[in-house]
């Protein structure tokens, strides 16, 4: 090989190297540019993908928060229960009853009244559905009384008889000859005795039952001198007596607690209690109404209890069947 053809092809060789590279870096390119636009799209997609799951996830939260306010837009309406009723406690409750029974559909409408008259010719008359405010011996009264045709179809709650610290802070130390001072008044005292006699104190003749009277203690082991007083004086000689046996709404005026001062009170199974126990009412015929039926089992839910023994301090107590 001459010089010449020497040099010719180490040009052609060096010639043919710079064409690969600029091939290469023309490919370099080429990938690169490509890479670029896959980026972007999946940046782009990925942004497309965060809006839709944040539109998603406020959905979610603005139906969890309705779900949970109660306020469920998809609720059939089954109606309006129609409720007469005293003011304390029972319209509180039925207030407390109101969300839970519109959580089913159900629309409460309560209407007050501060007397026993109405709230049962209101019913008896149809113009509303159910009352709540007494107890069935008043309820058994009125109606023979005044011909009314009403009944009871559920027993919610009662307001217990108890037992207070007078000069003595326990029942265990009830001593012969203590006295224990008591209501006058032909139902109270009975009340009162009854809760004695549950009690080990005294002992009623067969038969005494809600009508007992003094006359009626068959056995006192301890002597107890029983001191009848009208019912608001009973609370006022708490310091000159053992024991004051008081209803609920006197021993609340004398500043006492029934859940944490009473010594003893009225329990659901207390002769008294299954009695005295606040029922709601319908007129006869009614019984099967839904939404009474509805009303009646809301108010003896333990949502309904639990609201019962934080509000009234043991004032007021649920009634257990």
């Amino acid at each position: 090989m001459t010089r010449e053809q020497g040099k010719a092809e180490r040009l052609y060789y060096f010639h043919i190297k710079n064409q690969n590279q600029e091939e290469r870096i023309m490919r370099k390119k080429i990938f690169a540019g490509i890479l670029v636009s896959v980026l972007s799209l999946g940046v782009l997609t990925g942004c497309g993908n965060s809006a839709d799951d944040s539109t998603t996830a406020e959905t979610v939260q603005t139906t969890q928060e309705t779900s949970e306010s109660g306020e469920d837009a998809n609720v059939e309406s089954k109606g309006t229960i129609t409720v007469a009723a005293s003011a304390t406690p029972h319209a509180e409750i039925l207030a407390a009853a109101k969300p839970i029974l519109a959580k089913e559909g159900w629309d409460l409408e309560v209407t007050e009244y501060d007397d026993y008259v109405l709230p049962n010719e209101v019913v008896e008359g149809g113009e509303i559905d159910a009352n709540y405010f007494q107890h069935v011996p008043y309820l058994d009264s009125f109606n023979e009384e005044k011909g009314t045709h009403l009944v009871q179809v559920g027993k919610i709650h009662y307001e217990p008889f108890g037992i207070y610290p007078g000069t003595k802070k326990s029942l265990d130390d009830i001593a012969d000859g203590d006295t224990i001072a008591v209501p006058n008044d032909t139902t109270n005292e009975a009340r009162a005795l009854l809760l004695l006699q549950d009690n080990g104190i005294i002992t009623l003749k067969d038969g005494a039952g809600l009508e007992a009277t003094v006359n009626d203690i068959a056995e006192n082991p301890h002597n107890i001198k029983i001191e009848e007083l009208a019912a608001e004086q009973v609370a006022r000689v708490a310091g000159e007596v053992a024991y004051v046996v008081l209803n609920g709404n006197y021993a609340l005026q004398a500043g006492f607690s029934v859940a944490k001062d009473s010594l003893a009170y009225e329990k659901s199974d207390s002769e008294a209690a299954k009695t005295y126990v606040n029922v709601i009412v319908v007129k006869e015929g009614n019984e099967d109404n839904e939404g009474v039926k509805a009303l009646v089992d809301v108010l003896k839910s333990d949502e309904i209890k639990d609201f019962i023994n934080k509000t009234y301090d043991g004032a007021v107590i649920p009634f257990e069947e």
